[in-house]
C-alpha cells in the first residue's frame, strides 16, 4: 500500500520477460476465450456455464465490450462476474463522484485565488531564483490544504522524502519523536533508527516511542497519553495501513486524535503522512488540526502526470525549517530550479480530484469482487473510504504472486513482463511489485505490491482512469483463476 523508496512503495518492481511458450499460450488462451463469447451471442441472454454464478446478462449490450475484453485474456465468466457487481455499486460510484465534483472545484477555487498565469507553467533553471511558477504552485497547495505555507518541489524525491525532511528539519538532538497509531511505514523504520541505518534520527540522539493501536484498530489513548511527556517535540500519524491490516484512518478520526493529544501537550508539532489520502474525502486533515501533512507528488495530487516531487504544507515555521533543510540555511525556498515540469505539477493537481476518484472506484470494485471470493479485505466492500488502497489477504504466496502477474499484465507499459518477488531497499523480506506505469514508481497508477511474508496480503491502488482499474481487477481475477489459486465455482453472487 505504500511505496517508500521512489514515491514510497512503488519502487519498479524486478520484472522479467515472460517465456515465448507463456506468451503464446496466452495469445492462444484469449483467442479461445473470444471465440467463446462469440458462440453464445445469438442468444438473448448472456450466461455463464456455472450454475448460479451470475444473473443473465444482455448480450446485445455486452457483446462487443465482453469480445473485447477476451482478446485481452478477460473470460466470459470473469468478465460477467465483474459486471454483476458493478450493478451493485452505482449509489457509491455516485457518491465518489460528488466528493470528486466538490474537489475538483477545490482545486479550480485554489488556483484562481493563486492567479496562475500562462508564465507560471515555464519554469527556471540554475539557482530557480524569482521562480514564479513555483512560488505561486506552492500558494496554490497552501490554499488547498488551508496552511499558512506549503513546500512543494521536485527536488523532493518520493513519499519517503518528504517524510524524512519532514522529521529532520523540525527535531533535535534531545528530541522525541511519538507514533500514536503503531509501526509506520517500512522504509520509515530506517530514517527514525528502529532498523540501524546512516543518518537516521537515532543516530542525532532523537528518541521515539509508539503507542501501539487497540485490536479494534483504534486509539489507546489512556498510554497516549501516558507517552507525552516533556521531550515530546513532534507526532506522526500515519493516515493509511502501510503493510499492515489496520484500518485507514479518517480525517474525522485523525482531527480526533490531534485534539486529545493538543489538549495534552499544546506545543507538540503533529505530522500527517497523507500519502494515499489526498482528495479522497473533501477536508484534509490540515483542516482539523495537523500542523503538517505530508505526500508524493506521484500519488493522488499529481493526478499521474507528475514525474516527480512531492509536498509538505503546514504552518510557516514548519515549512521554513523543510525548507532550510532541502536546500540550506539562508537559502531555504529562495533556490531550487523548477526545470521546465512546473506544467505537469499545475496540470497534474488540477486533473488529481477526477484520477482520484477513478482509483477510489477501482478499490471500491476490487474489495466488492475478492470478498465474494471469499477472502478477507481490508476496507470492507460496504466501509467508507480514506484513502485509495486496497488490502486483500491470500493467506498465501501463490495467491499475491498471482495478483500481482495480473495486475502487471494489465498495464499499458510493461504488461509482457512477470514481476518476481525481491530484496527492495528500505525493506525487511522480499517485496513483488507490480507498476506498469508512465512514471515509475507511480502508485495513483494502476499498481499492487506486498511483502512475502504472513499474512501474505497484497496491497492494490491506482487507475488513471475508473476502465483501466477495472480491467486490472478481472485481469487479477482471471490470473488467480489460470493459476489454479481459486476454482471457477467461487465465480458467484453470495
Amino acid at each position: 500500500m505504500k511505496n517508500r523508496f521512489f514515491t514510497r512503495r512503488f519502487v519498479s518492481a524486478r520484472c522479467l520477460p515472460q517465456s515465448r511458450l507463456c506468451a503464446k499460450s496466452s495469445a492462444e488462451m484469449g483467442i479461445k476465450m473470444e471465440k467463446d463469447i462469440v458462440n453464445i451471442q445469438g442468444s438473448d441472454k448472456l450466461q455463464t456455464s456455472i450454475p448460479g454464478s451470475v444473473s443473465a446478462l444482455s448480450a446485445g449490450e455486452l457483446s462487443e465490450t465482453a469480445k473485447f475484453y477476451a482478446s485481452l485474456g478477460i473470460s466470459g465468466l470473469v468478465h460477467a462476474y465483474g459486471e454483476q457487481i458493478i450493478e451493485s455499486l452505482k449509489s457509491r460510484f455516485a457518491q465518489i463522484e460528488q466528493t470528486a465534483e466538490y474537489n475538483q472545484l477545490k482545486v479550480i477555487k485554489a488556483m484562481q485565488n493563486a492567479k496562475v498565469s500562462e508564465a507560471c507553467l515555464l519554469g527556471t533553471t540554475g539557482y530557480g531564483y524569482n521562480d514564479l511558477g513555483r512560488d505561486t504552485l506552492e500558494e496554490v497547495y497552501a490554499n488547498i490544504f488551508h496552511t499558512e505555507d506549503a513546500l512543494v518541489r521536485p527536488q523532493i524525491t518520493c513519499g519517503t522524502h518528504a517524510l524524512a525532511l519532514a522529521l529532520m528539519s523540525n527535531l533535535r538532538p534531545g528530541d522525541e519523536l511519538l507514533s500514536p497509531v503503531g509501526k509506520p511505514y517500512d522504509t520509515l523504520e530506517e530514517v527514525i533508527g528502529i532498523r540501524p541505518s546512516k543518518g537516521s534520527l537515532a543516530e542525532y540522539g532523537i528518541a521515539y516511542r509508539q503507542v501501539d493501536l487497540l485490536p479494534d484498530g483504534g486509539f489507546d489513548y489512556a498510554n497516549i497519553e501516558k507517552a507525552l511527556n516533556e521531550k515530546t517535540k513532534l507526532v506522526t500519524i500515519q493516515r493509511s495501513k502501510g503493510y499492515q491490516t489496520r484500518p485507514t484512518l479518517s480525517v474525522e478520526k485523525i482531527g480526533e486524535l490531534i485534539s486529545f493529544i493538543k489538549n495534552i501537550k499544546p506545543d507538540v508539532i503533529c505530522m500527517v503522512d497523507n500519502c494515499y489520502g489526498e482528495f479522497v474525502e473533501k477536508t484534509e486533515p490540515s483542516d482539523v488540526g495537523a500542523d503538517m501533512v505530508v505526500g508524493s507528488l506521484i500519488k493522488n495530487p499529481g493526478g499521474g502526470l507528475a514525474p516527480t516531487g512531492g509536498y509538505i504544507a503546514g504552518k510557516k515555521e514548519c515549512i521554513e525549517n523543510a525548507a532550510s533543510r532541502l536546500t540550506s540555511p539562508g537559502l531555504a525556498k529562495e533556490v531550487g530550479a523548477s526545470l521546465g515540469i512546473l506544467s505537469s505539477f499545475y496540470q497534474g493537481l488540477f486533473l488529481a480530484p477526477t484520477v482520484t476518484a477513478g482509483a477510489l472506484k477501482g478499490a471500491v470494485f476490487a474489495a466488492n469482487c475478492y470478498e465474494r471470493l471469499g477472502f478477507a479485505v481490508i476496507p470492507d466492500g460496504k466501509e467508507e473510504r480514506h484513502d485509495i488502497i486496497q488490502a486483500v489477504t491470500f493467506g498465501t504466496p501463490e495467491g499475491v504472486v498471482a495478483f500481482c502477474k495480473g495486475i502487471q499484465a494489465a498495464a499499458p507499459v510493461d504488461s509482457f513482463v512477470t514481476p518476481e518477488p525481491w530484496d527492495m531497499p528500505g525493506y525487511d523480506c522480499q517485496v513483488i511489485m507490480a507498476a506498469g506505469a508512465f512514471v515509475s514508481g507511480s502508485s495513483i497508477e494502476l499498481s499492487a505490491d506486498g511483502p512475502m511474508k504472513p499474512p501474505y496480503a497484497v496491497y492494490f491502488q491506482g487507475g488513471l482512469t475508473w476502465f483501466h482499474a477495472k480491467f486490472g481487477i478481472l485481469k487479477s481475477i482471471q490470473q488467480l483463476l489460470d493459476d489454479n489459486v481459486i476454482s471457477p465455482d467461487r465465480l458467484k453472487i453470495v
